[in-house]
């Protein structure tokens, strides 16, 4: 297909039916399919695609609102994938362009690869933090964390959206009530009967993510961390906020090993609302 043809082809927003075609696309990228997280971020989020006129999608990717649906505070951009194919004829910019105009006034975040960094610097976006995703096995070992931690139930809903919102820095309810049906697990930690922290472990092909994670402090979110891990046989990920060295250098001495690191990046703000103290690790970084 000639460039001008590709060009011409209309953007259009995609819809949990286009799943599979989403899941086709990671495939063709030497991504994992990840139907499961696709199929959250397609029905919480607005997809934006281009068909391929022989079948497929061109390109996709995934804008996750947060804040008042009328005027969200935030929008968090992920997963923007383009076939093999077609790659390196500007259909990722166009893509993203659009993004960026339907987006207004609203800012803009995302978690940059090597890869696709240069691409959102020439649009505007600035790096103002780093990620270090990490994967491994969890061993228990050393002191135990003395925070105590149990499952969540669907009384907790309530308080952990208002604790959310208070450390993402904008309401995220409509992905944190679904956290119940889309993880295999969710913890909270509790101090005197008050809610310090809460994390998930959600399934991805063979392992468990870890995320969100949200914690009063280091050995809070460690004492999450390996609750979660206690009740899963498969290797553990997450993406961890470099500035938390502390729990970095735990997780990688209890075998997890570091296998990258990606750049928080936003359009619009200067920085991420909320209070990253507390923030340790995303739902997942293509939702922020």
């Amino acid at each position: 297909m000639s460039t001008p043809a590709l060009a011409a082809l209309p953007i259009r927003r995609l819809t949990p039916r286009d799943l599979r075609a989403c899941a086709d696309l990671s495939e063709d990228r030497g991504w994992p399919r990840e139907e499961h997280k696709w199929g959250l971020l397609l029905a919480a989020g607005k997809g934006y695609g281009i068909d391929d006129p022989e079948g497929g999608l061109v390109t996709a990717c995934v804008v996750t609102e947060y804040g008042s649906s009328y005027r969200p505070d935030l929008c968090a951009v992920g997963m923007v994938l383009v076939a093999e194919r077609h790659a390196r004829q500007g259909v990722g910019r166009r893509l993203m362009r659009h993004v960026v105009a339907e987006s207004g006034t609203t800012p803009l975040t995302l978690y940059a690869t090597p890869y696709g960094r240069p691409l959102y610097e020439e649009l505007g976006f600035k790096a103002i933090g780093s990620s270090e995703m990490v994967r491994g096995h969890f061993t228990a070992g050393g002191p135990s964390p003395t925070v105590s931690t149990r499952p969540a139930t669907g009384e907790d809903l309530a308080t952990l959206v208002r604790l959310d919102e208070e450390v993402f820095g904008a309401d995220r309810t409509h992905m944190i009530t679904r956290l119940p049906a889309f993880a295999d697990q969710l913890r909270v930690a509790e101090e005197k009967g008050r809610i310090i922290g809460y994390a998930a472990a959600w399934p991805n092909m063979d392992t468990h993510v870890l995320g969100p994670l949200v914690a009063r402090d280091a050995e809070t979110a460690k004492a999450l961390v390996a609750s979660l891990a206690a009740h899963t046989d498969r290797p553990l990920r997450t993406d961890v906020d470099v500035r938390h060295e502390g729990l970095l250098t735990w997780l990688k001495e209890r075998g997890l090993a570091s296998v990258g690191v990606n750049a928080v990046m936003t359009y619009g703000i200067p920085d991420l609302p909320g209070d990253w103290t507390r923030r340790f690790a995303p739902l997942t970084v293509a939702a922020g």
